[in-house]
């Protein structure tokens, strides 16, 4: 078994398309309109944005989480939350080992919450 898609709440598809692109450096992979429904893949999981949809928390892993906050907060993307340490990981069970886990909140275009994550080296590793 394998996870396929998440569906997140969208009012305004060309909106969140326009956010979502810019987010993830990629255009939709589809467009179904009507009824509704876009796509994007994002590591091989379809984000469906969708107005019937209810709003969930989503996490995205990034690999730069204080440039990219710095980046979206340039660009007027409300910050929920800054970037700070979530947890630092002395094994695999949830985390790369030895790694801290940063996480910031900002809104999407439909103002859902949006989490970021990325995993940094632990602090004198």
């Amino acid at each position: 078994m394998r996870f396929v898609q998440v569906a997140q709440h969208a009012d305004d598809l060309k909106r969140a398309a326009a956010f979502y692109a810019a987010l993830f450096d990629v255009e939709p992979a589809a467009l179904f309109d009507p009824p509704g429904l876009l796509f994007f893949d994002v590591g091989g999981v379809r984000l469906l944005l969708e107005k019937g949809a209810p709003s969930s928390l989503l996490y995205f892993e990034v690999a730069d989480l204080h440039g990219t906050v710095a980046a979206l907060r340039s660009r007027g993307v409300k910050i929920v939350q800054d970037p700070q340490l979530i947890y630092t990981h002395d094994d695999n069970t949830l985390g790369p080992s030895n790694s801290e886990e940063w996480m910031a909140f900002i809104e999407d275009s439909e103002s859902n919450t949006v989490g970021l994550v990325s995993h940094t080296l632990a602090a004198g590793d």
